[in-house]
């Protein structure tokens, strides 16, 4: 199985003013291609054919860390675009349920996943996912990890995450995390985020 880089939903552009234009296209173009390359010669190298990325996230302990690296940067990104979209979208009323069950609100699990994305040291990821148990859990992994590995502490279904390390956002907001943490939730696709929650609880 060899991985190609996905097009965007949107143009470069039209996360602006949240995200510029520049960002995205050195983002998506280069880091992420970087990580589309790096996956696939790291596949190559070991012999591995024919698997998705969950089934090696459920092994990654016993994989080499190119794969783990590259593997979880294409899964991450891959993500990451799609909760996305220009002017974001309205919360729906079943995972408004489900989060006001959880965090007590919107505002209360915005803060939340504010806070793990504000202070993830160094570079990395902060996650909404859905546990074993079909229950909401806010998270962060370091590097390109995510929950789906066997390494995660907290391991879970991601639908919802975004992207701390410091290329998704310096050029705009230099080491500013909190700003760029700020203007992510107007662009969070929540009717995105419902579909992947709902498939994860089915």
């Amino acid at each position: 199985m060899s991985y190609k880089l996905p097009e965007l939903p949107y143009s470069y552009d039209a996360l602006a003013p949240y995200i510029d234009a520049r960002t995205m296209e050195i983002h998506h173009t280069k880091h992420h291609q970087g990580y589309v390359n790096k996956l696939n010669a790291a596949l190559e190298e070991s012999g591995i054919e024919g698997t998705d990325l969950n089934s090696l996230f459920g092994k990654i302990s016993k994989l080499s860390t190119a794969i783990r690296n590259n593997g979880g940067g294409h899964y991450n990104h891959c993500l990451f675009w799609t909760i996305l979209a220009p002017n974001g979208s309205e919360l729906s009323a079943k995972l408004s349920e489900a989060i006001d069950t959880t965090f007590g609100s919107l505002d209360d699990l915005k803060a939340s996943f504010s806070n793990a994305a504000a202070t993830r040291f160094g570079s990395g990821w902060a996650w909404l996912i859905v546990d074993a148990d079909g229950n909401l859990k806010v998270t962060s992994t370091p590097n390109q990890d995510n929950p789906l590995m066997d390494t995660a502490p907290d391991q879970g279904t991601p639908i919802l995450g975004l992207d701390v390390w410091e290329h998704a956002y310096y050029l705009n907001y230099q080491n500013k995390r909190p700003e760029y943490i700020d203007a992510f939730w107007s662009l969070v696709d929540w009717k995105e985020v419902e579909k992947r929650y709902l498939a994860a609880i089915s």
